[in-house]
């Protein structure tokens, strides 16, 4: 039975990583800057609840965050440090440091939460990828614009979820009467959790293709590919996924296997998951961005479906210098697809009427927002309201199922004007799902 250390969850109510611990009957320690928004999700709060201590630091304040894990070390010793939240990643690999814990070294985490310097990095060891700069002000911001030249894509070097991106493809784009090249920085984007963002924008030639993420392993520098998913989003302004397919092979495999994993060689990336996003461009795959952390939006549930295998617990075992079996295999390829329930228009949810199936390949059906949330069309992440998760033999046949599902869910919108005041109270989380291995 090992004590892990597990800090704060990803998207603040993705508490799978929680329940695998407790299902493994691992003794765990949470770490928070804000307990009560836990509190507030009943299903995360009862699993919450079985912590051996649940540690409260406001704002993060790294000296008492020290402080706390060292004494609750000395009472019982932490055995490995865990963390799915981007924000937190550089603070979780100096507590893995100091307690002599199996994770990537802080100096790599430090690099890895800032994408200009990951691709400058990378550039220096001749890994092709798109053309790129650095902008700290708006005017360096024109200016890196104007070098690479229009298509770009302009994002924040330390963001995260696909947070306050913007493209330019056309003159009128960049038109002072409208351009956002005008005044985006500073902008000091609360991230959440007190951290805020440190205005690096990344500017960089926007690629066309097909986006993938490649979900890996890491054990001692040795990676392990799990899969390949293929992304499909929203239409544009929206960068938003609309959903995925998680195969274990794909017509690209050996060159995307070699180009990913010669990646994580280059960034010393030597213990845990990541998630790493590619474009399958005409002149083969490249990097958009790489995550220092297990892939997000509960995607991790759906490749643990897929493989009928625990990711979180095979995380786990990685994190205490286990070499976990991974039942991967390209000769009989299996499929598991995810899509995502969204508002047509804006408004306050009322209610989300969800289709009555009984078709064993749905294995997960979850609403992430309430009655009573404020909903939009999908631009960002944040805006889906729930997903679907479906195994099938073949893509085509997950695919049809998963879209006929969210094609049958209907979103209803609270009535506008006097009758808007009649809010009704707000749902619980809704969940059906079968239990991952």
């Amino acid at each position: 039975m090992a004590h892990l250390l597990i800090i704060e969850l990803p998207g603040g109510n993705d508490f799978d990583l929680v329940q695998a611990a407790v299902d493994r009957g691992d003794r765990f320690t949470f770490l928070t800057s804000d307990l009560q928004h836990y509190k507030k999700q009943d299903a995360a709060w009862a699993l919450l609840e079985q912590a051996e201590q649940l540690l409260e630091i406001p704002d993060f304040a790294f000296d008492p965050v020290t402080q706390a894990v060292r004494t609750v070390h000395a009472q019982m010793p932490i055995d490995a440090v865990l963390c799915l939240l981007d924000i937190r990643l550089v603070e979780a690999a100096c507590l893995a440091e100091l307690l002599e814990c199996k994770h990537i070294k802080a100096a790599d985490a430090v690099q890895l939460r800032d994408k200009y310097s990951v691709r400058r990095t990378l550039a220096e060891a001749g890994i092709a990828q798109p053309e790129f700069a650095l902008a700290r002000t708006n005017v360096e911001l024109k200016q890196a614009v104007a070098q690479l030249g229009l298509p770009v894509l302009v994002k924040p070097s330390d963001g995260y979820a696909s947070q306050n991106i913007a493209v330019l493809r056309y003159p009128e784009d960049l038109d002072p009467l409208w351009s956002p090249l005008e005044d985006m920085l500073p902008s000091r984007t609360d991230y959440g959790l007190g951290v805020r963002a440190n205005d690096r924008l990344l500017v960089e030639r926007l690629l066309e293709g097909t986006v993938i993420g490649c979900d890996t392993l890491s054990v001692d520098g040795h990676h392990r590919l799990l899969g390949i998913h293929e992304k499909l989003f929203f239409e544009a302004p929206s960068f938003a996924i609309q959903g995925s397919c998680f195969a274990t092979d794909h017509p690209q495999w050996d060159a995307i296997e070699t180009y990913v994993l010669g990646i994580l060689d280059i960034l010393h990336f030597s213990c845990g998951a990541t998630h790493t996003e590619l474009m399958s461009t005409a002149d083969g795959p490249r990097l958009i961005e790489v995550n220092g952390r297990m892939v997000g939006a509960k995607i991790a549930r759906l490749v643990s479906y897929a493989l009928d295998w625990s990711f979180h617990s095979a995380l786990i075992d990685v994190h205490l210098g286990h070499s976990p079996e991974i039942p991967v295999s390209r000769e009989q390829p299996v499929f598991a697809v995810t899509r995502w329930i969204v508002a047509e228009h804006a408004g306050v949810l009322e209610q989300v009427r969800l289709p009555i199936v009984s078709d064993p390949r749905i294995h997960c059906v979850e609403l992430m927002k309430q009655a009573g949330d404020a909903v939009r069309p999908p631009i960002e992440n944040a805006d889906r309201i729930g997903y679907v998760m479906v195994c099938a033999n073949t893509r085509a046949a997950a695919e049809a199922l998963a879209e006929q599902f969210v094609a049958q869910a209907e979103v209803v919108l609270q009535p506008t004007g006097a009758l808007a005041q009649q809010q009704p109270e707000a749902a619980p989380e809704q969940e059906t799902r079968k239990q991952a291995a």
